[in-house]
């Protein structure tokens, strides 16, 4: 079994991890894309089931539990479950690659414990939470219940920081692309692990 190392991006929604992220895997050949399995309504026409998520029905999702086969699952927002599963880390490993998450900050604590020493845990943070409402707002895809959920949800998840291994404030996208490809290749190219 062929391993690499995992580099965790965890952030609350609308911090930019996914953006910063898209970028890594353009400028990193050495990347691969977790795709995580969840059980929420695609976004729209620009997810694509297989690309961005694996969407499986609640039922499918259950099963995957009660088979073991994931890493690491959990209840996101009431009825909408998410999950890293053991296959898809090994599939990445196998093309020789590292492997990169795009996660929220329980699954990203969850994954740093299950990896230990393999994993580069990086938190993602706007400089305030009136930046993360406002990020969150433009991008028109919440209603107003949702998005109070959202910036709830995003203050409590604040209060895990320090648990990461490293802080990326997300002021300056183009700032914030050069920090996480510095971190991410110091981190490939050390000898940890």
């Amino acid at each position: 079994m062929s391993q690499g190392k995992a580099i965790i991006f965890s952030a609350p929604s609308g911090s930019g991890k996914t953006t910063i992220v898209k970028h890594l895997l353009q400028e990193m050949p050495q990347l691969g894309f977790s795709i995580s399995a969840c059980t929420r309504d695609k976004r729209g026409r620009e997810e694509e089931n297989g690309k961005d998520y694996y969407f499986l029905s609640p039922e499918e999702f259950q099963n995957k539990i009660n088979q073991n086969a994931f890493i690491e699952w959990e209840e996101v927002y009431e009825g909408n479950f998410y999950g890293t599963l053991k296959e898809e880390i090994q599939r990445i490993w196998d093309e020789g690659k590292h492997v990169i998450f795009d996660v929220d900050v329980k699954g990203g604590l969850n994954l740093k414990q299950y990896f230990g020493e393999k994993a580069l845990a990086i938190f993602v943070k706007v400089p305030s939470m009136e930046d993360l409402a406002q990020r969150l707002r433009d991008r028109g895809t919440d209603s107003e219940e949702s998005l109070s959920r959202r910036i709830y949800k995003a203050k409590f998840e604040m209060g895990f920081e320090s648990k990461f291994d490293v802080t990326l404030v997300n002021q300056d996208l183009d700032a914030s692309f050069k920090e996480a490809e510095t971190l991410v290749r110091n981190f490939i190219e050390s000898n940890k692990v």
